[in-house]
């Protein structure tokens, strides 16, 4: 068996059984243990599996695909875009983060605008790419499959050297403990960089991340201006951000 079909063979399991082990990928394949190893430290590299004690798991079980995220709070997501909106500078000069809202925030710029618009989303470019009032500017990079997201030194290296009015941040997790985090230090990375370039920071997520902590920090509140989210935040999530001094607008 070639070693691509191999990587295919662990990688359908780990999807199908939520996560693989050395040993029994060994038997199932008929190769030795050292062998099962390279295998998985390879499909870590490609962003595909996470190794873990004695065997690996999808990447999905971590973080889920753009795909799966854009099916899930439809409703809120679209409130939340249509409000982000209202920051929007006229002929001014946006960022948009990757993610699903501002994916969403990307569907509903209106036909008319002038805008330069910067983002490092691969659909967010596809979707704006035909709009005659835009300029586009894609930021360039390793394109990780789970989030369509632009990431590495290429992008984090060229927001250095750009000043936006808005940035649009989305975020996998919000708190007042640690601020703004996701589980991906590449992305982690540019994410900071984006707000390091932006006049205003906007963040823009829906209210089931509030209170939830990811492994990788990448802005302390304070360098937030506005969270926009959903009318679900609980009250006293809402309290928090605010005595926090994070101005939160509910759509």
């Amino acid at each position: 068996m070639y070693a691509a079909e191999r990587h295919q063979r662990i990688v359908d399991e780990a999807r199908r059984n939520g996560r693989v082990a050395v040993a029994d990928l060994a038997d199932a394949l008929e190769v030795t243990t050292e062998t099962v190893r390279r295998d998985l430290s390879v499909l870590e590299d490609r962003g595909t599996l996470r190794r873990v004690h004695g065997g690996a798991i999808p990447v999905e079980r971590l973080e889920p695909t753009l795909a799966a995220r854009s099916t899930r709070s439809t409703d809120e997501k679209t409130r939340i875009a249509a409000r982000a909106l209202d920051e929007i500078p006229a002929d001014g000069t946006i960022l948009l983060d990757s993610g699903s809202t501002t994916l969403a925030i990307a569907g509903l710029l209106p036909v008319d605008i002038s805008l330069t618009v910067v983002t490092n989303s691969v659909q967010a470019a596809a979707l704006l790419t035909d709009r005659p009032n835009l300029t586009l500017l894609l930021l360039g990079g390793r394109v990780r499959g789970v989030t369509g997201a632009a990431v590495g030194s290429w992008a984090s290296d060229l927001l250095g050297g750009l000043t936006v009015d808005v940035a649009f941040i989305g975020t996998n997790g919000i708190s007042t403990r640690r601020g703004l985090t996701t589980p991906d230090d590449a992305e982690a990375a540019v994410k900071t960089a984006m707000i390091g370039a932006a006049t205003r920071t906007v963040v823009v997520t829906d209210s089931s991340k509030v209170g939830v902590d990811h492994l990788h920090r990448f802005s302390p509140l304070d360098a937030v201006d506005l969270v926009i989210t959903d009318s679900a935040l609980a009250a006293d999530d809402r309290d928090g951000l605010v005595e926090a001094g994070t101005k939160v607008a509910c759509a």
